[in-house]
């Protein structure tokens, strides 16, 4: 029985080791080259003394928690209502359909709405305001990144409030607890692995965005994902990127252990 288990697990290793470990390894083994291929620590040199890339990683966690805490707020009571409903999991299904699309399709779809001729120009244009610069904003770029990660974040949460306990929330209610001390008391509390692991699914994506930050926010949404996608196919300096990489690996896994579920 033991051998089955390990022949099956084999897969898994594979997987583990093709996919994930051997590039993150490749990553930090590249971060040690220059520019001309030669063996340094130039690269981690540059990235701590230059004060552009400080911003850029000052911007991409601004960015990360601006989209993170947007999506929570809307996917908290988002998720609290679906708990509710009849049909929940249809419900569900229809929230996580837009994932099916493809990412770049949604973009590009953007993209024709936030256009100086696009709808909601249109519409300004109808009521009388006129047509306004929208796309390639901070605006547009949190707007658009927000609306993809949104599942990711109710999914999570509405798993953590579907598996409270219904005689629980009764008995606080029996206790004499109103609604607001109920949350705050019983079911945010019970909640919170769920919250931590929709911060994770959204926060960590949201450091290393870099096709939104083109096409939807233009050359002024900067990030490290930007400078990466720069490095190596435009400076074609891969020790700078694969170190921005390093970083932000190392940004993801402080964010992992800052967020892991605690064992009750």
């Amino acid at each position: 029985m033991k051998k089955t288990t390990n022949l099956f697990s084999l897969p898994y290793f594979l997987w583990l080791l093709l996919f994930i470990i051997a590039p993150v390894g490749l990553t930090i083994y590249q971060s040690f080259f220059d520019i001309e291929g030669r063996l340094s620590l130039v690269n981690y040199q540059t990235f701590f003394s230059s004060w552009t890339y400080l911003k850029m990683s000052l911007n991409s966690v601004i960015y990360a928690g601006v989209i993170t805490l947007l999506t929570l707020l809307i996917s908290y009571p988002t998720a609290f209502f679906l708990t509710q409903l009849k049909h929940k999991q249809l419900w569900l299904m229809l929230v996580v359909l837009p994932t099916w699309i493809n990412l770049l399709l949604k973009a590009y779809a953007f993209m024709g709405i936030f256009s100086q001729q696009g709808g909601i120009n249109n519409f300004l244009t109808l009521i009388g305001i006129g047509p306004q610069q929208i796309l390639f904003t901070d605006f547009s770029f949190i707007f658009v990144a927000s609306y993809i990660e949104l599942p990711f974040m109710i999914l999570p949460v509405f798993n953590a409030l579907d598996d409270i306990d219904p005689n629980v929330i009764n008995a606080s209610r029996d206790l004499g607890a109103n609604g607001w001390q109920t949350f705050t008391k019983v079911i945010f509390p019970l909640s919170l692995n769920g919250v931590r692991s929709g911060i994770q699914s959204v926060f960590i994506p949201s450091l290393s965005l870099f096709m939104l930050t083109r096409l939807i926010g233009g050359n002024r949404v900067i990030t490290l994902g930007t400078a990466i996608e720069q490095h190596f196919l435009t400076t074609q300096n891969k020790g700078m990127g694969a170190t921005i990489g390093v970083i932000l690996i190392l940004a993801m896994l402080a964010v992992m252990l800052v967020t892991k579920e605690r064992q009750k």
